[in-house]
């Protein structure tokens, strides 16, 4: 039998079906990152129903273009169509994915990162055929500023409300005048997070992108915790500035060029007994258990971000869901690390641990 040769239609068909779906919700991602983008879903949601006419207006765009994008997420669920009034409407269910600022459920930011990384579409294309990567300095904006929305949720909702009760030693130390250092601290919402509710707490943020970097510095002085809080332009693997009682990261092991380079200079960095606090990937050891959606979504951003920028540098490249809890473990044991602990928590996106320097 060849592979041509169908055996089961109805299995065939089925598939088709999928394919289908899939084409159709990347459209869908397109529609919506646009009417994020334009502030199409924010003013639906602040304003209410409006004609394509009425909505254009508030928003200052083009009827034609609105009410073509209105009707695409029409057909795509997103939005409803008031047929004898002419008008569309967000449904109030919608509002906190679409139209919710940093809430725990938005993926405004996840659809620019995504729709951002596609930029590199060609340039990643052309590195299946000669190896290497697409440097993050060339990717898209809209992968930083896309990044730093759908973090924002994390440290908003839940670093202080559910991660750090987790860890009571670490909060211990938080509470305890500790010196802190958040390595991939990109626009600065972890360090500036931890400086406001622990306010006896000095924090260094680091990170090697410059451009947010100077947002993060920004965002600290209009929070009122510029004089808690540092923001430096460096790359962590060579040195952390210092030394800590505690060291965070949040999905920033996995991307790295050398991720054993990086967890040994955490560890350095730590002062004896000091804690890594290391938030990255939920995936398994088993690659035939990362499948679902969700995988489907990591293994797309990994070729589109985090494995080519590894890759690009002549790193690991161990992608988006290459930091199993076993790799972890190897590469913390060969830095140094006395316990590698796997926080328990319920989160289908991240992983948490705490990984302790001997005292």
């Amino acid at each position: 039998m060849t592979t041509t040769e169908i055996t089961d239609t109805a299995r065939a068909n089925a598939f088709t079906g999928k394919v289908l779906t899939d084409t159709a919700a990347a459209a869908a991602v397109v529609l919506a990152a646009l009417g994020d983008r334009l502030g199409l879903f924010a003013d639906l949601a602040q304003h209410g129903p409006a004609t394509s006419a009425e909505l254009a207006a508030r928003t200052g765009t083009d009827e034609r273009y609105v009410r073509e994008w209105a009707a695409g997420l029409v057909a795509a669920g997103y939005l409803e169509h008031d047929t004898p009034a002419n008008r569309y409407l967000l449904p109030a269910e919608h509002v906190p994915t679409l139209a919710t600022e940093s809430g725990p459920a938005f993926f405004g930011g996840v659809h620019q990162e995504l729709v951002g990384a596609l930029q590199g579409y060609h340039h990643i294309a052309e590195s299946f055929r000669r190896g290497g990567g697409l440097a993050p300095e060339n990717l898209h904006a809209d992968v930083w500023t896309g990044t730093e929305r759908f973090t924002a949720g994390w440290h908003e909702h839940l670093l202080v409300q559910q991660w750090l009760p987790l860890m009571p030693d670490v909060q211990r130390r938080l509470r305890a005048d500790a010196r802190v250092a958040d390595v991939g601290c990109g626009a600065g919402h972890g360090p500036i997070r931890i400086a406001q509710e622990f306010p006896d707490c000095t924090v260094v943020g680091i990170d090697t992108h410059a451009p947010t970097i100077a947002r993060a510095r920004r965002a600290a002085a209009e929070a009122g915790v510029a004089d808690r809080v540092e923001f430096l332009v460096a790359d962590a693997a060579v040195g952390l500035p210092g030394r800590f009682d505690v060291v965070t990261t949040f999905d920033v092991v996995h991307d790295a060029v050398d991720p054993q380079g990086l967890l040994a200079a955490i560890h350095d960095a730590l002062v004896p007994g000091g804690v890594h606090v290391c938030l990255d990937i939920n995936c398994s050891d088993r690659a035939e258990d990362n499948i679902g959606p969700i995988a489907t979504l990591l293994y797309g951003f990994s070729l589109l971000y985090c494995m080519t920028t590894s890759l690009a540098h002549g790193g690991a490249g161990l992608g988006t869901l290459g930091l199993t809890p076993s790799v972890l473990r190897d590469l913390a044991g060969r830095a140094g690390f006395a316990e590698v602990r796997q926080v328990p928590m319920d989160n289908p996106f991240n992983n948490l641990y705490e990984l302790r320097r001997p005292s």
